[in-house]
């Protein structure tokens, strides 16, 4: 990874769209800062696209479309996107599976819920989970002390052991049943609403992140940014992003902005 003040301007300059995590990116122990947002809208501003590629639920990502200035959200780690059409004034829903499946998935994913609280002390399911619609989130750093790198690895291990996907972020464990992820569902994002062929164009984009659910995107984008803070597991990232920040979280999200938006 190299410093991102080394990024060079020929590169800054054709970005079209920055793709951006969102806990421990955008936020700052816990908080979005001031200068994340205000960050947000200077790239929006500047006519560059923004778009966050998160974890978290389908409430929240409702109200992130909706409020945000963002132009759209992919959310629960690629199992939906949602766009807001301010124009129109409706919320435009796009699901990787189906409503019956998604059903299905939560008779299965409640069943697997006592099974891993049991096994792994300490563990909760997260606070956000009565907004979710695609997944379990279980939480080992968020509201809880966190919790060893085995117990964790014993949180994703029941979920593979009944053939559920397993994602880490930087604070919960995210189980879903379906082979899609952050990337899967950008793709799609790319191809329905932007009407482009994200492999067509990847290089006029940014995704930056900090967190092993963000290596799909680190692979796939040549111009991956990883926050300071994504040194905490490099040592468990086979993909590691391009370039790096000097400041963590929000606060180094504001320096790529600044990077991009001088």
């Amino acid at each position: 990874m190299k410093p991102l003040e080394e990024f060079p301007k020929e590169k800054r300059s054709a970005i079209a769209y920055v793709l951006t995590d969102i806990d421990d990116t955008i936020t700052l122990n816990g908080r979005i800062p001031a200068s994340a947002f205000c960050a947000m809208e200077k790239i929006e501003n500047a006519g560059i696209k923004v778009i966050p590629i998160t974890g978290r639920p389908g409430g929240w990502c409702d109200h992130i479309a909706r409020m945000w200035p963002v132009h759209g959200v992919v959310g629960e780690n690629g199992a939906f996107y949602f766009v807001y059409d301010a124009v129109n004034k409706r919320m435009i829903r796009r699901y990787f599976k189906t409503d019956q499946e998604r059903e299905e998935d939560q008779i299965k994913l409640t069943a697997l819920r006592q099974k891993i609280l049991t096994a792994v002390p300490g563990c909760v399911i997260s606070a956000d989970q009565a907004y979710r619609e695609a997944d379990l989130a279980i939480d080992f750093a968020e509201d809880v002390p966190p919790l060893p790198r085995e117990d964790i690895a014993a949180i994703v291990d029941i979920f593979e052991r009944h053939n559920a996907t397993a994602k880490i972020s930087s604070i919960h464990v995210n189980g879903w049943f379906g082979s899609y992820d952050k990337l899967t569902m950008t793709k799609l994002l790319f191809k329905e609403i932007f009407k482009t062929d994200l492999d067509t164009i990847k290089e006029r984009v940014v995704f930056v992140g900090d967190s092993l659910n963000d290596e799909p995107m680190f692979e796939y984008f040549p111009n991956a940014v990883g926050v300071a803070n994504v040194q905490d597991c490099c040592d468990r990232l086979v993909f590691k992003p391009a370039w790096i920040t000097a400041s963590k979280g929000g606060l180094g999200f504001s320096e790529l902005a600044n990077c991009l938006v001088p």
